[in-house]
């Protein structure tokens, strides 16, 4: 094998082994754009219920006037 086929058949083997790495980080990228499309929906149901929920009693007490022996 000559010289320039072997340095050939290398870069081929590099080219193949790059395409196998975009392939897996590729994967990898849809992976978590699924993971973050679900993780954006769940915040956006509690900020939902959050602005459902009442006032609670402990907010409303804050607000009061201390009682007269403070």
């Amino acid at each position: 094998m000559s010289n320039l086929e072997a340095r050939i058949t290398e870069l081929e083997m590099k080219v193949a082994y790059q395409d196998e790495t975009i392939d897996i980080l590729n994967d990898e990228i849809k992976q978590h754009q699924v993971t973050m499309a679900k993780m954006s929906r769940q915040i956006e149901l509690v900020g939902e219920k959050l602005k459902e929920m009442k006032p609670s009693s402990v907010v409303s007490q804050e607000l009061e006037t201390p009682p007269p022996h403070y």
